[in-house]
């Protein structure tokens, strides 16, 4: 059985979930593409040979192979691709298949939108944490010495395919960290799924536990929700009238662990972090009640997620949030919340009040 959601815009695209769902890539590629690129990472040969199955006979194939992790999303890599597209003479009716983790959605979507100023492109993401966050919603992008996904674009697919029965195969900690975003979704949007991981958070925590269909669904419904309205992060709408800008909520910090890691840290253990401090600066504020804030570290730790990092990094970390995109001038801004499902902005907190929440989870 597969789930279909629509993520609406200006041109609406449909994410297909379910165990087999790979099965129906090919019905998601126009009539009218000659070629495709497909994106991946070394570890996802084998889906990319599925992909080439799906599409054999109808359309030549180039496979496009990336490094693993956040080296992908580099200029060079980037170069490369280009590089590749021109030698198989691509033109703005072929497609791009981006087939693997977030780093591979995020830098395939990239080299799609830039390729003849813009092609299409099928996201076919191979992780939770891809499943739920990166391969939906159109942001695409690379990382610099700066920090992480500075450059960028915003480019939507033109669908994309949650296979759940890739999850199977994926290591425990990769699963595991993809759930910080779930967690994320659950106290932004709907509280549903933080009832659903804390009935079995051990089921929870496996790709094979009996709400994993029910937890992908629901977080992915409520991105689709949000980005659907507010693309490119301009508007007040969506749920706690943030619009996009909601689902940064826990990522000011995490970005800036990631920075100070050299992207070393998986995504979702910094998200991880990230939340518990966000829902410590919102109790700090006077804005979120106590219960609801140490939840967020209940929740967390019996998913064998990390709530804490290094004592004595918040001055770095501090500082790489000043360059942190949600930064407007010399103003950080947080999403903080007021309650569950309640989010909103908190603008250039107390330098002493961010130091604060900060203590909550050094370690």
């Amino acid at each position: 059985m597969t789930d279909r959601l629509i993520v609406a815009g200006d041109e609406p695209y449909e994410v297909v979930v379910g165990a087999g769902a790979l099965s129906q890539l090919a019905a998601l590629v126009p009539s009218d593409v000659r070629r495709v690129a497909v994106v991946h990472q070394a570890a996802v040969e084998h889906v990319v040979d599925d992909v080439e199955t799906a599409l054999s006979g109808r359309v030549d194939v180039l496979r496009i192979e990336v490094p693993d992790g956040e080296g992908a999303k580099s200029a060079a890599v980037v170069i490369a691709a280009w590089d590749s597209l021109a030698a198989s003479g691509f033109t703005r009716t072929d497609l791009l298949v981006g087939v693997g983790g977030g780093a591979v959605t995020d830098v395939a979507g990239f080299i799609a939108a830039t390729w003849l100023r813009g092609i299409r492109v099928i996201q076919v993401p191979t992780t939770l944490l891809a499943m739920v966050d990166a391969a939906i919603g159109g942001k695409t992008g690379i990382n610099v010495s700066a920090g992480k996904n500075l450059v960028g674009a915003f480019h939507p697919p033109a669908g994309v395919i949650c296979d759940l029965s890739l999850l199977d195969s994926l290591p425990r900690a990769d699963y595991v960290a993809g759930l910080a975003e779930v967690v994320k979704v659950g106290f932004i949007a709907d509280p549903k799924i933080l009832d659903l991981i804390e009935s079995d958070p051990v089921g929870a925590s496996s790709p094979a536990g009996q709400h994993t269909a029910a937890l992908v669904v629901r977080s992915i419904a409520v991105k689709a929700a949000v980005v659907g309205a507010d693309l490119r992060e301009a508007d007040a709408v969506g749920p706690g009238g943030l619009g996009r800008e909601i689902l940064n909520y826990g990522h000011t910090l995490a970005h800036a662990i990631e920075k100070r890691e050299n992207f070393g840290w998986r995504h979702g253990d910094a998200v991880s972090v990230g939340l518990v401090f966000a829902a410590a600066l919102s109790a700090r504020a006077g804005i979120l009640d106590t219960e609801c804030a140490a939840r967020h570290r209940t929740v967390l730790e019996s998913l064998g997620l990390p709530t804490s990092y290094v004592a004595d990094a918040w001055p770095e970390l501090r500082a790489a949030m000043s360059v942190d995109k949600k930064t407007r001038g010399a103003t950080l801004r947080f999403v903080v919340l007021e309650g569950l499902a309640r989010a909103r902005i908190l603008s250039d907190p107390d330098p002493e009040l961010l130091e604060a929440a900060y203590l909550e989870v050094a370690q």
